[in-house]
This record gives C-alpha cells, sequence and structure tokens, in this order.
C-alpha cells in the first residue's frame, strides 16, 4: 500500500479525497457528515479533516475514521486544525534535493 507521502489530501463537500501523487489517480474518498467545506491537513502522519463542526481523524492510507469528535455545543462554523508538522514538508525537501543531487552526479559520469 502506498505512505501518506506519495498522496495528495484534499477536501470537497464533505468529502476527504486521497490522490496519488504521481498520476493523479484517486485512491479512496470519504463521506464525512454535512455537504460544506472540508478543512484537512496531515500532522506526524495523521490525517485531520474537519467538516460542518466535526473534527475526524481518518487513516491516511484507507480513509476510514479513526473516530469522530462532534465538538458539542460549539456550533457548525468552520474548523482549523493547528500544530500541523513541519517536519513533513522538510523531510519531502530533503527528499527532492537527494533525488535531484544524484541525478546530476550520474547524469556528469
Amino acid at each position: 500500500m502506498s505512505s501518506p507521502s506519495s498522496t495528495i489530501f484534499a477536501g470537497i463537500r464533505g468529502t476527504v479525497v486521497a490522490i496519488d501523487r504521481e498520476s493523479g489517480d484517486i485512491r479512496w474518498s470519504t463521506d464525512l457528515k454535512g455537504a460544506d467545506f472540508v478543512n484537512v491537513t496531515l500532522q506526524d502522519g495523521d490525517l485531520f479533516a474537519a467538516s460542518k463542526g466535526r473534527l475526524y481523524r481518518l487513516d491516511p492510507i484507507t480513509g476510514n475514521i479513526l473516530w469522530c469528535n462532534e465538538l458539542p455545543g460549539l456550533g457548525y462554523g468552520i474548523v482549523t486544525v493547528a500544530g500541523a508538522s513541519q517536519a513533513t514538508g522538510a523531510a519531502e525537501q530533503q527528499r527532492r534535493a537527494a533525488q535531484a543531487a544524484a541525478a546530476a552526479s550520474t547524469g556528469s559520469s
């Protein structure tokens, strides 16, 4: 199965969609309650989505909902998740730099 780092996650109309970074193919989609805007974030390998005043944790490989917090008493506004790790972006940047260096060294031989 593919890793979360090779996947793009998008939220649209009450649904979270996992898209293969290379091919653009849809790997899975998960419907959430409501048909509103969906905020999606990947934090330390955990996938979170917020829609219609609810916060969800999803399995980034399968899309299964691991839990849902109804956030009782807080209404149905847009939920945002803070504290997303910058380490994932930094690791991806390092991986790309290593690939570029490897390609440059094999191309100059």
